[in-house]
């Protein structure tokens, strides 16, 4: 079995029995515990997976990246006594941040996609409408049974160990705003607005008017209906356009999860279109996941199934065609373990809700997002995603030059009410 030449020189910690599609037993890896190349100690479970079908022995070998992830949709791979798909890729992903970045080996895991990335990538309108609804545009059922109340599908901030979903959400929009320097009256553009969440939350905040862009249908349905329920419609308005078509001059802009869809290709049409809709005294605020080792290329199962067109960003990337859009960065921050852990609580809540995500759809569909969330999860523990935050203006002068505006906001603007609301939406949606 191809498979096992793998296994025996990539799983070095951990715990890893693979019964293959003949019944024969393998076993590879001899201890618990391993330190990644971070420095991180991570408690590895022990995994035992069996495979269903004897193709799986050398495409596993030759497509790693691709044909794990499709053989556990497929329930042609199986995860045995009691060991969750989360602790197989956690076992395989800690094992592959432990191999030096030049060895072979890790070149042979991670892939060389990045000679085809500016293809994949290209994202003209009108594929990236095609991509958007591809993923975003699936039953507003699913992300309810899995988002937090207000349907924040990005990284949240966790304030406090404690905090849970719904607060450290509300953590995550109090964190945005303290960055914006927002004032009542001002115009402010939310790219890739999604369900509605945080132009709402400006708005009510802040007395600030908004517009949303989208290139979802049902986001923008949703939203629409949001801002009509809390009559809000006359300060937020929600647009199902592209960011290369909007016009106008804003105060302010944020984009929130929606930069990971533009595509390499188009960073620099990006940034050059934010400095054409920024006000002079202006400020940008740009929330991505990004990789912490360079330039790489989307994972090629995700790419397929998940996010098509989608990329996570090295800061090395991003920060050139900044430069030459001419617009300062007043501020960057790096969260990192923040998305793991609201990977977590989606992956736990969707768990609990798989019932019902495969009566809306089938059990592979849950076995794919299953996938998803797990695989996620684990990159952002073991491997290089982070989040980064990139604070951006004009003029030199339009930032305060210390950071303690944002503490000062937090403190005038606290999330109790808030939390206390989406908690009571979050246990109706539960009940329901």
């Amino acid at each position: 079995m191809l498979l096992t030449i793998l296994l025996k020189h990539l799983v070095r910690n951990g715990q890893l029995v693979v019964i293959d599609a003949h019944g024969k037993t393998h076993e590879f890896g001899p201890t618990s515990m391993i330190a990644n190349d971070r420095g991180a100690a991570t408690q590895l479970a022990p995994v035992t997976i069996r495979l269903h079908d004897a193709s799986l022995h050398h495409q596993l070998f030759l497509t790693p990246r691709l044909s794990f992830g499709e053989a556990y949709m497929d329930g042609t791979l199986t995860i045995e006594n009691g060991a969750s798909v989360y602790d197989f890729l956690m076992l395989l992903m800690s094992n592959v941040s432990t191999t030096p970045r030049r060895h072979l080996l890790s070149l042979f895991v991670h892939g060389s996609g990045t000679l085809l990335r500016r293809l994949q990538q290209y994202n003209p309108i009108k594929r990236a409408r095609r991509n958007v609804a591809h993923h975003y545009d699936l039953s507003g059922t699913l992300y309810d049974l899995f988002l937090d109340a207000d349907r924040q599908y990005s990284c949240a901030y966790f304030g406090l160990p404690s905090d849970d979903l719904e607060t450290a959400q509300a953590r995550k929009q109090q964190h945005l705003a303290s960055k914006l320097l927002l004032e009542p009256g001002q115009k402010v553009l939310d790219i890739g607005s999604g369900w509605g969440g945080l132009a709402l939350y400006l708005a009510r905040e802040t007395g600030v008017d908004v517009t949303g862009l989208t290139l979802s249908v049902e986001q923008h349905k949703i939203a629409r209906d949001r801002a009509e329920a809390e009559h809000l419609s006359d300060r937020v308005r929600f647009e199902l356009r592209d960011y290369r078509q909007e016009a106008g001059r804003y105060d302010r802009i944020v984009s929130v999860g929606m930069f990971e869809h533009v595509g390499i290709v188009h960073y620099q049409d990006f940034f050059d279109r934010v400095r054409t809709l920024l006000s002079d005294d202006g400020v940008d605020l740009l929330h991505s996941i990004g990789r912490s080792d360079g330039p790489g290329s989307t994972n090629p199962w995700l790419q397929k199934y998940i996010f098509p067109g989608g990329y996570s960003p090295a800061l090395s990337e991003v920060l050139p065609a900044i430069e030459r859009a001419g617009l300062w960065i007043t501020d960057i921050e790096i969260l990192r373990l923040h998305y793991a852990e609201t990977l977590r609580h989606w992956r736990m809540r969707f768990r609990r809700h798989w019932a019902q995500v495969s009566a809306i759809y089938d059990e592979r569909f849950c076995r794919m997002w299953e996938f998803y969330l797990a695989a996620c999860e684990a990159a952002f523990r073991v491997q290089d995603l982070m989040v980064f935050q990139i604070q951006l203006a004009k003029r030199i002068d339009t930032v305060p030059i210390t950071r303690d505006y944002m503490a000062e906001w937090k403190r005038l603007h606290p999330i109790d009410a808030t939390v206390d609301s989406r908690k009571s939406k979050t246990d109706l949606i539960a009940a329901q």
